[in-house]
């Protein structure tokens, strides 16, 4: 199961001889790092050893990408994320990805670990040793110091035995230019000239092969052998070959037009990948119009400095490195990373209107395509400017919840808050994040005191939008508590428009509360009425969020009206909802219901191996079955009914197979497969 791994898009040239290598140690070691200088190619031997390992690993392989994050605080967020678990616990992120781990056969890929060296010394140290089914590989410039570590160097290709370098630039030569021949004499002797002058090393020879569109294999050679000539030699081969490698950056930097240069440098601000739109918001000014920026970044591309997948582009770290140190040569290194976090407060501020629109679910992918870029733009504003650090949390809080990413989202908001104690409606919305954030993370208390202080602060600006978010925190504080007539006094004191669908996104989730508060109180028909006209309201303003939910709540109606088909329907088109957005807590919610569906409609055994895969799913969010106190009966209900049915033994066996599903990947499967069903 590589599920988790990303997809190879070039050919591996050259590296049967590191594989074998590479399979060996993994056959006889649980901790193996690939060492060699940046553009060697560990990344890319990395990743087909691992695609051939992971159908051996019972739980398959996960891929963390570390080169885009800056700093330690990020590191366990990026492997929480790689290995599928959304931890909704307050417990520190390390326990709960040793807890998660703990009994999982799989390989873990660390990749790119040479500016977090210490950090994931430590980490992988824990992680060994609370997981003994667990193996990681990781790649790294240096060794990581690990006890019972195996180093496996990756070398640059043979330029001479075997010829390797010269096949990997011939097999891209011919990609780039088509109908290119390498098969005269003169042009495969300045081919095997630049591969000796580039040692071999891969990324300096695909940087080399993007200069094919505009000039023959004999004038790249020559302007390469010339380039060379300066270069200074050392009597240490892993120094001489860094110093290849910069050269060769260097060179490919040379032939790049004055405005690409330009681009170039500025583009290093981006942690993550980047659009042309972003590219031309941040890296606009000066000489460099939004015009240029468009023909610049095509040029980049065509020279291989920057990549593309298609969707979006990347820089490989190596390059985007070559680019920071051209940004503080220019000066401009302050002045960019406060344009990038401005322009990331303003992607935000777009997102949080988005999220009133039909858009809604394009902006949740919008937010979670620029994660890694939001991160490093709050950790920028904390330090200059921490107003509108608390102005950014507040305003991507509610995706981050939605997403998962509480741990990262209460150290964010925690910091922003005691940074600037401020008054004021930033400060009031970064209140109301903490206090979603508490309430997923089971601190109900938390989130109802934080509920008051925002309906106080609301009150006090006499701001009907504020109050309405107050009241969704406090009407939803008060359900998971078992009030649902102090959720329904709440939830409905202020007024909405007559046509819901003039209702704002804050007015909807007051309402969305009210459904389950009447449902709480046993009011079912009003529950199903205003849950009914909720729903249309949703569909038509394009409110996925609070439409997956409100299809939740005509699921459990439906079950306590012995409408056991309609809350199989209902119940599957929530996680439909839930599955567009990345509801990990959703989804289990939404399975739970759905298992009862099934148990009310005889079916046994699919309700045991639904109600198993909903454990699964809650496993992921680390932390037994939540939800409001009418879903407890639910629960035993549907146990009950499908034993009843089928059996205790046919029961458990059916579950053991829904709950054994422990990869991302399979749990994937295993919600279509419900989605699909009749």
């Amino acid at each position: 199961m590589s599920g988790y791994l990303p997809r190879e898009t070039t050919s591996l040239v050259g590296r049967k001889n590191e594989l074998g290598r590479l399979r060996n140690a993994l056959a006889g070691h649980r901790m193996i790092t690939l060492t060699g200088i940046g553009g060697v190619g560990k990344t890319r031997v990395a990743l087909r050893a691992a695609g051939r390992a992971a159908p051996d690993c019972p739980d398959g392989a996960w891929w963390a990408d570390l080169s885009p994050i800056s700093g330690e605080q990020l590191l366990l967020p990026t492997v929480c994320d790689a290995v599928g678990l959304s931890d909704h616990t307050t417990r520190s992120q390390a326990d709960a990805l040793c807890e998660w781990l703990a009994d999982k056969e799989g390989l873990l890929v660390l990749d790119s670990c040479e500016h977090l060296v210490e950090p994931c010394r430590s980490l992988v140290g824990d992680l060994l040793m609370a997981a003994p089914g667990l193996t990681v590989l990781a790649t790294s410039r240096q060794a990581l110091g690990v006890g019972g570590e195996c180093v496996v160097e990756i070398e640059p290709l043979p330029v001479e035995t075997g010829r390797a370098a010269l096949a990997l630039f011939t097999e891209r030569a011919e990609r780039a230019v088509p109908g290119l021949s390498l098969a005269d004499p003169s042009v495969a002797a300045a081919a095997a000239g630049i591969c000796r002058q580039l040692e071999g090393i891969p990324l300096a020879l695909e940087l080399a092969v993007a200069q094919l569109r505009d000039s023959s294999v004999e004038e790249v050679a020559d302007k390469l052998s010339s380039r060379f000539e300066t270069l200074v030699l050392s009597d240490r081969a892993g120094a001489l070959r860094h110093q290849t490698l910069r050269t060769a950056i260097g060179w490919s930097h040379e032939l790049c037009e004055p405005l690409e240069r330009l681009l170039w440098a500025r583009l290093s601000v981006f942690r993550g990948p980047f659009d042309a739109e972003s590219a031309r918001a941040v890296c606009s000014g000066g000489p460099l119009s939004p015009a240029d920026v468009g023909r610049a970044l095509c040029g980049l591309i065509e020279k291989s400095v920057v990549g593309w997948d298609g969707t979006r582009h990347r820089m490989l770290d190596t390059v985007r490195e070559y680019g920071r140190m051209w940004i503080a040569e220019l000066g401009e290194g302050e002045e960019l990373a406060e344009r990038h976090a401005g322009y990331c407060l303003d992607l935000a501020r777009a997102a949080d209107a988005g999220w009133r629109s039909p858009e809604q679910s394009e902006w949740y992918r919008r937010v979670a395509d620029v994660h890694i870029d939001i991160c490093t733009a709050l950790d920028r504003l904390l330090v200059s400017d921490p107003g509108r650090a608390l102005e950014l949390v507040g305003l991507v809080g509610f995706y981050w919840s939605c997403c998962g990413h509480l741990h990262e989202l209460r150290g964010f908001v925690e910091r922003a808050l005691a940074l600037h104690p401020v008054r004021g409606p930033a400060r009031s919305r970064a209140q109301w994040v903490l206090g979603v954030n508490a309430l997923l993370q089971g601190e109900h208390d938390l989130a109802h005191d934080l509920g008051l202080q925002c309906d106080a602060e609301a009150r006090l600006g006499d701001d009907a939008e504020e109050s309405l978010a107050a009241a969704y925190l406090l009407g939803l504080s008060h359900l998971m508590a078992g009030r649902p007539l102090a959720a329904h006094t709440v939830a409905v004191r202020l007024p909405g428009s007559p046509d819901m669908r003039q209702d704002s996104a804050s007015r909807r989730k007051c309402r969305l509360v009210e459904v389950f508060a009447l449902t709480g109180l046993g009011l079912l028909t009003e529950a199903h009425a205003l849950a009914v006209e909720l729903r249309e309201a949703c569909r038509e303003t394009g409110d996925w969020w609070t439409r997956s939910y409100t299809e939740y709540q005509l699921a459990l109606i439906a079950l306590f009206q012995d409408r056991p088909g309609d809350a199989a329907a209902h119940a599957r088109s929530m996680l439909m909802g839930k599955r567009h957005i990345g509801d990990a807590f959703g989804i289990a919610l939404g399975l739970d219901v759905l298992a009862a569906a099934l148990a009310a409609q005889g079916d046994g055994e699919r309700a045991a191996l639904v109600y198993g895969t909903s454990q699964a799913y809650w496993r992921t969010v680390g932390h037994p079955q939540r939800g409001t106190p009418e879903l407890g009966p639910v629960r035993e209900e549907c146990e009950r009914s499908a034993r009843a049915a089928i059996g205790d033994e046919a029961y458990g066996e059916a579950f053991v197979r829904g709950a054994s599903v422990r990869t991302a990947p399979g749990l994937a499967r295993a919600l279509d497969g419900q989605l699909t069903l009749p």
